[in-house]
């Protein structure tokens, strides 16, 4: 069955016959399937009064493990966002009583951040409708494309396999 990114190839051929426009395949799709992830997940997100960046800090704390607390650019790295985003959003996960900042006992100069228990039961809440909303999306794939399609994205996710798929061409 014909889609949009179907038809948006046909033109380009019928533009443009000589031009390989096969990565439009894979990039088009992936941006549509992407965008409406992200749409379901953000129904899902707004029911408990999240959005993504907040359930993605949130979770990160959590999944830390107890005492649920690390540091700014810890949280950073494991959510693979900037420094200046956690800040962002810290502030307002803390005026919500979702996140503490606390100094840090092994840095003097440091801070940790910590779920609150208002934020660990938030979290917990809403933790089990997210992984719902996902098993729905990926619900036409079966076990093995699901582990296959991962698979693959991690490849384009990966700067490194990239520049070994390049080199190799060259």
């Amino acid at each position: 069955m014909a889609d949009k990114v179907d038809r948006i190839l046909e033109q380009w051929q019928l533009e443009k016959p000589g031009l390989d426009v096969s990565p439009m395949a894979v990039i088009g799709r992936l941006s549509r399937a992407a965008l409406a992830v992200e749409s379901r997940l953000a129904n899902t997100f707004a029911r408990h009064g999240l959005d993504a960046s907040s359930f993605d800090v949130l979770a990160t704390l959590l999944r830390s493990g107890t005492p649920y607390r690390i540091t700014p650019a810890d949280l950073a790295r494991e959510a693979m966002i900037s420094t200046s985003a956690v800040s962002q959003r810290l502030n307002k996960l803390e005026a919500r009583g979702l996140v503490r900042r606390e100094s840090n006992p092994n840095d003097g100069r440091g801070t940790l951040v910590g779920l609150t228990e208002a934020g660990k039961e938030l979290i917990e809440r809403a933790l089990p409708d997210h992984l719902a909303t996902e098993r729905t999306i990926v619900s036409t794939l079966n076990s093995e494309e699901q582990a296959v399609l991962a698979r693959l994205l991690g490849r384009l996710e990966d700067p490194a396999s990239t520049s070994e798929s390049l080199r190799e061409r060259a």
